[in-house]
């Protein structure tokens, strides 16, 4: 990916299976790992907060499943199943207990 250069180092192995954004149910989190978008929509998608490393949590679905309202990073973005499909995430380890 043409952002992954940004960070400086390798992209570190997780027990948790690489999905994409889609697939998360609603309450779900997740950990994004990469954009597989062209560069003029992942450049926007980094500047609402969609960053590689930061948790992103699915909060309700509009009528049908789409769009879908995600927050990261503090920001609520409404976005579409079929940009959200080639948004790869890991599943975030489930929080600790009072958490």
């Amino acid at each position: 990916m043409i952002f992954n250069f940004i960070f400086g180092r390798y992209k570190k192995r997780r027990r948790a299976k690489a999905r994409s954004l889609a697939d998360l149910r609603v309450g779900e989190s997740a950990i994004l790992s990469e954009l597989e978008l062209s560069p003029p929509v992942a450049e926007h998608l980094m500047n609402l907060g969609f960053v590689p490393g930061l948790v992103v949590k699915v909060l309700r679905s509009g009528p049908g499943g789409d769009p879908r309202i995600y927050r990261v990073d503090g920001a609520e973005v409404a976005m579409r199943r079929d940009t959200s499909r080639h948004i790869q995430v890991e599943l975030a380890d489930a929080p600790a207990f009072g958490d």
